[in-house]
């Protein structure tokens, strides 16, 4: 007899087998980290003030060798001068103008605005010496041609003591002179260019003023 027949396997499917799922490991607690403290920065350490020293007072001086100063004695005026040592005449104190004195201030008040002119004694035009002698001359008194000259004649008088017709003067060396008409006013002829007016006799400032004379 033959023998059997081996039988033949039908070959076997594999079989899937769906992955398992892995347990995820438990989470490992956080460990919280202390906080540090901001660092304060060191404050330098004052050195210690020494002890105070008694001040001590200054040694005391002995006044009994000091005698109060002898009130100042106030200085008599000066006279005013002309020029270099020449004096002006003696002083005449204020009162009421002369008539004469009151022609001369007319005549100059009618002089105001007409013109300034070097060597002009009038009667269009006047230098300041011409002014005064034409005012003066039509009063009846007659004066020198010249500011030096007519600061010479007549009667000296303070500043503080003019009166209307008073010729007063300027400047080193006499060389500029006016009529004086009260409150500090004046007459005169300022100069070429300019022309005749009334004005302050501080015009120029108080230390221009030199002096005064009356001639009348």
């Amino acid at each position: 007899m033959a023998p059997p027949a081996a039988a033949v396997m039908a070959p076997q499917a594999p079989v899937y087998t769906p992955p398992q799922p892995t347990a995820a490991a438990p989470a490992m607690p956080m460990t919280p980290q202390p906080q540090m403290a901001p660092q304060t920065p060191a404050q330098p350490v004052a050195a210690p003030m020494p002890p105070a020293t008694a001040m001590q007072a200054p040694p005391a001086v002995d006044t009994s060798a000091y005698a109060a100063p002898a009130p100042a004695t106030p200085a008599a005026p000066a006279a005013p001068t002309a020029s270099a040592g020449a004096p002006l005449p003696p002083q005449a104190l204020a009162g009421t103008p002369t008539a004469k004195a009151e022609k001369a201030v007319a005549f100059a008040r009618a002089q105001i605005g007409k013109p300034c002119v070097w060597g002009a004694k009038g009667p269009g035009s006047y230098d300041n010496a011409g002014l005064t002698q034409a005012s003066w001359t039509a009063a009846g008194v007659p004066l020198p041609r010249t500011a030096a000259e007519q600061a010479q004649i007549g009667t000296a008088v303070d500043v503080t003591a003019l009166q209307p017709g008073d010729l007063v003067f300027f400047f080193d060396g006499l060389n500029h002179t006016g009529v004086y008409t009260g409150n500090g006013m004046m007459i005169h002829a300022p100069g070429p260019g300019a022309f005749v007016r009334e004005e302050s006799i501080f015009h120029a400032g108080e230390t221009a003023l030199r002096g005064a004379i009356r001639p009348a």
